[in-house]
């Protein structure tokens, strides 16, 4: 066979699931020029093979669309690594052996940030204080948040920099914890309140998190994952995004979706491909969140007669979609709680179909509310592990109720009624894994009638994250004339034991018919 016919790269003796109805499985697949060429069995494959073609023996491993994370804040995940990791103490000596350790490489001054500690781990049985912290670091200020994420504990330095005193307001949504003899604060905060000191710490430069979002790539890169869609937080989200981009850094596609306010910069798309990187969506906020009670709900929270959440203007969140819309990006909208999502789809109602409007964090419906959403089309984005949080870690069922909690996240009836729902990670806020949301989703077990199918866990990774941003002829399936992206794993999750799906290992990942990450 002339040279000029080969494949580029041929994948053989493998365990292909397309995720394509027409043709559901094969054994091998072959690529030239970022473009899969053919989709078959082995033999036919092997015809295509030619002297400068690299062979990939799969030895009957499992090859999947590249996975598509829907929603992940990759900048914060590089900050996110590079602190200091609590998971693992069980004593407040421990964690403070750990400060000491990381004080030695530190100057005078600078901030130490770490995360996942937990007091019901410790031998202590207490929380840290400012107290405690002060005893290794009286001059570095410390934050350290608590592994369920709206609690932080800091020493006096932090204090005193965020101008955090007796007298300090509490702010709405948030609590200081306070020494009842002495009314000094504790150095504990709790939600809202934990924002009073990260406002307060200097941001890097852009080379910098530049830097550090490398490393997150890697780690999104190792976890299997081909596209994602990068929630961005500021203009610096942005600047890093180029930076990755023109460096030749940026290893996966990635729609960026950002806040409203930066639809001002007339040159947000400069400087990015359009293939591999580009701007795609704008998010508006219509709600908060459910831990911290500021999710808008159509009732009050349980026990908290006066609370219904924060809802922003339905006639603004008009205003915004149609300016988005007016722009060319797809309208994204943060609502968790269902009067949120009920001013969501009241918002989108003129947004053209085409735009492929979002509601982004969606958690809790209702059964008219879920006829609402399929009537308008729009597509559902949840993170399973979110969801899984929801209920093991804020205590769902006792803050709404069991009859509404049953109507929290429920997968199973928006796939059985034909509503598009795409998943992300929500990382660093939950933990990357592509195959622990899996398995989260399908053994669920707060109101198990709501899991949902191996098959349908792997669509909202694949088929339907594509068609949320309008390239489903360009991936989410493996079909021929589609770009060649793949996830390779040690198995397949048809085959293993749902509650063993986490411990499949993510063998390779192929972006634009390139190994990028070999395990």
């Amino acid at each position: 066979m002339a040279i000029e016919t080969s494949a580029d790269m041929a994948l053989i003796d493998g365990k292909i699931v397309t995720m394509n109805k027409a043709q559901p499985y094969a054994e091998a697949i072959a690529v030239k020029e970022n473009r899969i060429i053919k989709v078959g069995t082995t033999n036919e494959v092997s015809s295509l093979i030619g002297k400068e073609t690299k062979i990939v023996y799969l030895d009957y491993r499992t090859v999947l669309p590249g996975f598509i994370d829907t929603h992940i804040h990759v900048a914060d995940y590089g900050r996110f690594l590079m602190w200091l990791n609590l998971a693992e103490t069980n004593s407040i000596i421990q964690m403070l052996n750990l400060l000491a350790q990381r004080l030695d490489r530190m100057a005078p001054g600078k901030w130490v940030v770490g995360r996942g500690w937990d007091e019901n781990r410790f031998i202590e049985r207490r929380l840290p204080t400012r107290y405690d912290l002060d005893v290794v670091s009286p001059d570095n200020p410390v934050l350290f948040y608590h592994a369920a994420g709206l609690i932080c504990v800091i020493n006096s330095k932090a204090l005193e920099i965020a101008g955090i005193t007796s007298g300090t307001a509490t702010p709405a949504g948030g609590i200081i914890e306070k020494d009842p003899a002495t009314g000094e604060p504790t150095g504990v905060l709790r939600e809202a309140a934990t924002d009073l000191v990260w406002r307060k710490i200097s941001e890097s430069s852009v080379d910098e998190l530049a830097e550090v979002t490398a490393l997150a790539c890697e780690k999104i890169v190792e976890a299997g994952i081909t596209g994602i869609h990068w929630l961005a937080e500021s203009q610096a989200d942005v600047a890093i995004l180029k930076k990755l981009s023109s460096s030749g850094k940026l290893p996966f596609r990635v729609f960026m979706v950002v806040p409203e306010h930066l639809l001002a910069d007339s040159a947000l798309q400069e400087g990015l491909d359009g293939e591999f990187a580009k701007i795609g969506g704008v998010e508006i906020l219509a709600d908060g969140y459910l831990a911290s009670k500021t999710a808008a709900l159509s009732q009050p929270y349980h026990g908290a007669e006066l609370e219904n959440g924060k809802l922003s203007s339905p006639k603004e969140l008009s205003a915004s979609a149609n300016r988005i819309t007016k722009r060319g990006f797809q309208v994204v909208i943060h609502a968790m709680g269902d009067k949120a999502i009920e001013a969501a789809l009241s918002a989108i109602k003129k947004v053209p179909k085409k735009n492929r409007p979002r509601i982004d964090q969606a958690a809790l419906f209702n059964e008219a509310l879920i006829q609402r959403v399929k009537a308008s089309k729009a597509i559902v984005s949840v993170q399973p592990l979110v969801a899984a949080s929801e209920f093991t870690v804020y205590s769902a069922k006792e803050h709404l109720g069991e009859e509404r909690a049953r109507w929290l996240y429920p997968l199973k009836t928006l796939f059985s009624k034909g509503i598009r729902v795409c998943s992300g990670s929500d990382c660093p806020m939950e933990p990357l894994n592509p195959m622990l949301a899996i398995q989260s989703a399908v053994t669920r077990q707060a109101f198990p009638e709501e899991q949902i199918t191996i098959h349908e866990a792997l669509l909202m990774y694949t088929t339907n994250a594509a068609y949320a941003t309008r390239e489903e002829n360009l991936k989410g399936t493996i079909e021929e004339g589609k770009i060649a992206d793949f996830t390779v794993l040690s198995q397949n999750p048809a085959e293993t034991p749902p509650n063993k799906i986490q411990n499949i290992a993510v063998e390779m990942t192929i972006v634009n018919g390139r190994i990028i990450y070999p395990r």
